[in-house]
């Protein structure tokens, strides 16, 4: 008798540990998993659980934000860089299905996605149903650097980055606005005091280290991994885009220090220049651009974006940069057929080059041609009347984009070092009287063209 009790009594602990093993198994699929994002069942195709998790996090962030009507677009690199060797077969099957996880399920440890800033502004709800959904999240703002150069509004802040983490993976929302110069602006992921540095590896995000602009992107809606999602048309010129993409901001707060020790020129004639130059500027810009010849703001130009976020108002010229490498004989014939005709012509291809057009009145329009060494990068000047040859040394820069007079243009990202050896330690102080063959501080001698090549060499129209 007693026997046969310990065996019941052995085999209903038995079964009761197993309906509990059960019920901790269907409690840990059917809540834990949905709440937390703790354990996914398997995406097609793909090869572990940690892959079907990056699918699934993906595939409930597009189902939140869906919810909301809030349009993104994909800018992840690492997943653009896969779809683009794929881009013809995916653009020609939107609909089709995917026979494995291939893009989604990739390794990392964030999906990127980018967002217009005018296309939503509810934010609240969208926190609230994300909780709901299990995501954890962070926002990060600054001010708006917009607003930088009117007084009584630069304290305002707008949000920069949106984050939200679900299991082991994390969603990183970009957030874009649209700037004056027709182009899309990012800011720096900075975190502030209080924030948790340990809620992502934020060294690892691909946006934020720096700002960035970008042109409009066209958007094409396809199918990856049996997920929708819109992404740049062309990913490659996505990708080449990014990989330039550095922004500077003016520097708003020295300008207006700079303005303090000597005001600003608000004269008619000052005025009536600034308005030409910037028209000039624009139409350089335009004309570059269609020929697709990278420039950037050189010399004076440079200097006044840099000390005062304007137009030198006495400085009567817009002056570029162009690396020689990136020259183009029908650099001439388009500023022609634009309406700009050569005024001069110096030097050739293989030594200082440099090419000036007349714009509207007395405002002309200068493009120096860089040169790189080893060690130094150089342009060239030449002296008319006498033949004498001018060399103009910089220390090696790399270029990144800047706004200025509602145009996104290029600027020396190393832009202290530019204008130093331009203009000096004193570059601070205004030089209205500037002689260009002996006021700069990195010209030098640099011989004499002989006589028999001056009719190519010196060419004044």
């Amino acid at each position: 008798m007693q026997k046969i009790n310990r065996n019941v009594v052995l085999a209903l602990l038995s079964l009761t540990s197993l309906v509990f093993l059960l019920f901790q198994l269907c409690y840990y699929k059917f809540y834990l998993s949905q709440k937390n994002g703790a354990a996914f069942s398997k995406v097609r195709g793909s090869q572990s659980g940690q892959d079907s998790t990056r699918w699934h996090v993906v595939r409930k962030f597009l189902g939140l934000i869906s919810s909301h009507n809030i349009p993104v677009y994909l800018i992840d690199p690492l997943i653009l860089g896969l779809v683009n060797k794929d881009i013809e077969q995916i653009r020609s099957s939107p609909d089709g299905p995917s026979p494995e996880c291939k893009y989604f399920c990739a390794p990392r440890d964030f999906t990127t996605f980018a967002l217009l800033d005018k296309t939503w502004k509810h934010e609240v709800g969208l926190f609230r149903t994300a909780e709901k959904m299990g995501f954890q999240w962070l926002k990060i703002i600054n001010k708006d650097p917009r607003l930088d150069g009117m007084d009584d509004l630069s304290g305002m802040e707008i949000p920069l980055h949106y984050i939200f983490k679900l299991a082991s993976h994390a969603i990183h929302l970009v957030v874009f606005y649209e700037r004056s110069g027709n182009f899309l602006w990012h800011g720096p992921l900075r975190l502030k005091q209080h924030m948790d540095r340990k809620f992502v590896p934020f060294r690892k995000l691909h946006f934020g280290r720096y700002p960035g602009a970008y042109e409009k992107p066209e958007l094409l809606l396809v199918s990856i991994d049996d997920l929708k999602v819109q992404i740049p048309k062309n990913p490659s010129s996505f990708l080449e885009e990014m990989s330039h993409s550095r922004f500077l901001e003016c520097r708003y707060r020295e300008a207006r220090a700079f303005f303090q020790l000597y005001p600003d020129d608000a004269s008619l004639d000052a005025v009536e220049f600034r308005k030409k130059a910037k028209s000039l500027l624009h139409l350089a810009a335009l004309t570059l651009n269609n020929l697709g010849v990278k420039f950037w703001l050189s010399s004076g130009t440079c200097l006044g974006w840099y000390r005062q976020c304007n137009v030198i108002p006495y400085s009567k010229d817009v002056d570029l940069g162009i690396f020689i490498r990136d020259y183009k004989a029908d650099i001439i014939p388009a500023f022609q057929k634009a309406g700009l005709p050569l005024k001069h012509k110096f030097g050739k291809v293989e030594d200082s080059l440099e090419l000036s057009f007349q714009g509207e009145d007395d405002v002309k329009l200068d493009i120096f041609f860089f040169y790189e060494e080893d060690d130094h990068m150089w342009n060239g000047g030449t002296q008319a009347k006498s033949g004498k040859k001018f060399k103009y040394l910089f220390p090696k820069f790399t270029l990144c984009w800047t706004e200025f007079v509602e145009l996104k243009v290029h600027v020396p990202c190393e832009t202290l070092q530019y204008v130093e050896a331009n203009y000096g330690p004193e570059w601070k102080v205004p030089v209205k009287t500037w002689d260009w063959k002996s006021s700069p501080f990195n010209v030098q001698d640099n011989g004499v063209w002989p006589i028999d090549e001056w009719d190519n060499v010196i060419q004044i129209h």
